[in-house]
């Protein structure tokens, strides 16, 4: 699927007046799994040529993953990692596919890779070697732990990134086991960082001609997204602790009860806290000493919470939304994933498009978290089929057709 594949379930989307903002950027994905993936994507979502150099014979981890069959041999979560991405099946355990990627560099513009710390500098690959090559290169490696320090060489994911970070200290209700963030915020949070720093030095590039090297890790964006928690660390020396779905700076700001389930609300300062008991009939609240102010409602939100839960299990969840909205307080209903996809906002937002596959037919991802007026992401490409494309890269390459019956036979394109 070459051509461009327009969203059409946006109301609002229409053609990019212009080139898609990373056009003409080459960006070698020599990654796995999720954050690297996750990374490359974005990049090719907005325009970039996202050439993903895969293992021979298995490809990509992802695509057996899962647990669950579909058509082809490729997993639902390979298809939401990978779309607008070209396959090249190269084995970087031969010296033929380590220098054939070392030749590819000399004109790409972007490394992105996810190795284990140090195993692509023991491989030739590392930065320093193709910097030698293109000195305008930008490397971004993406790890666990970061390529310095004392756990830089431990294996690392998104579960261990997140147990080492603090982040599930604090995730879970008081006293109960521990849990983790149900998405996983550390990988994609990783993705969404070294995205950051791909572009800032791709704007630096612009003046200086120079790239960079560019280390992001798991366990770093993790500790990014901390910053009630540590602030109320740093700023009280407590030491932060689960909370359920309630909020550490504000209150009532969480979950709560009414007839035939929970739904969430926040009244997150004075004026919000004064509507909320006018809409409740709960005038007496506003009389408690307890509940004067945020930082009493804070020190007594056991008994904060109980008291308004007595009034809210009058009515349904639905119909305190309503109210609630109405009177300028924020609160919304508990969706499933179906329920946020298939909402009539979801549906406006084109949370969901659909992707033509030439093995699955019509696959659902998820739409685009950013739209850009001028020159919106596009899908252009399926995700690919292992080693699909690797005929016309090899071509773009310039390789004469006994370069490549060369490198076959040294064992580049094999397991």
């Amino acid at each position: 699927m070459d051509e461009a594949v327009q969203d059409t379930t946006d109301p609002r989307s229409r053609p990019p007046t212009g080139p898609l903002p990373l056009a003409g950027l080459r960006v070698l994905d020599v990654t796995q799994v999720m954050a690297g993936p996750v990374c490359s994507m974005l990049l090719a979502d907005l325009g970039a040529d996202v050439i993903k150099i895969e293992p021979p014979g298995t490809g990509d981890q992802t695509r057996g993953a899962m647990g669950f069959k579909m058509k082809g041999p490729d997993s639902m979560g390979f298809l939401n990692m990978n779309r607008n991405k070209r396959s090249l099946a190269l084995n970087l355990k031969s010296p033929a596919g380590r220098d054939l990627l070392l030749d590819m560099a000399e004109t790409a513009d972007i490394v992105v890779e996810n190795y284990r710390p140090g195993v692509m500098a023991r491989l030739g690959l590392g930065y320093e070697a193709m910097r030698a090559r293109n000195r305008g290169l930008i490397y971004a490696s993406i790890s666990g732990f970061g390529q310095t320090g004392p756990w830089a060489k431990r294996p690392g994911y998104d579960l261990m990134a997140q147990a080492m970070s603090g982040v599930m200290s604090v995730t879970g209700h008081p006293g109960g086991p521990p849990v983790k963030a149900g998405v996983p915020v550390a990988d994609i949070g990783c993705a969404l960082f070294a995205v950051y720093g791909i572009l800032s030095a791709y704007i630096g590039r612009q003046a200086s001609g120079e790239g960079q090297y560019i280390d992001a890790s798991l366990f770093d964006s993790a500790l990014a997204f901390s910053i009630w928690d540590t602030s109320e660390y740093w700023g009280t020396g407590r030491i932060p602790e689960p909370l359920g779905t309630a909020n550490r700076m504000s209150a009532p700001y969480q979950a709560v009860q009414a007839a035939d389930g929970y739904f969430v609300m926040g009244a997150t300062n004075q004026k919000l806290w004064r509507l909320l008991c006018g809409v409740l009939g709960r005038e007496d609240l506003l009389a408690d000493a307890r509940f004067q102010d945020i930082a009493g409602r804070l020190a007594h939100r056991e008994a904060l919470i109980a008291e308004l839960e007595t009034s809210f299990a009058a009515k349904n969840a639905e119909d305190w939304v309503t109210d609630l909205l109405a009177a300028g307080i924020p609160a919304g209903r508990m969706n499933t994933y179906p329920e946020a996809f298939e909402s009539e906002h979801g549906r406006h937002r084109a949370m969901r498009i659909e992707v033509p596959h030439p093995i699955e037919g019509s696959v659902p991802n998820i739409g685009f978290p950013v739209k850009l007026s001028g020159t919106p992401a596009q899908v252009r490409r399926h995700a690919p089929l292992l080693g699909e494309h690797a005929d016309e890269i090899l071509a773009e390459l310039g390789l004469s057709e006994a370069a490549i019956e060369r490198l076959r036979a040294e064992g580049a394109f094999a397991a």
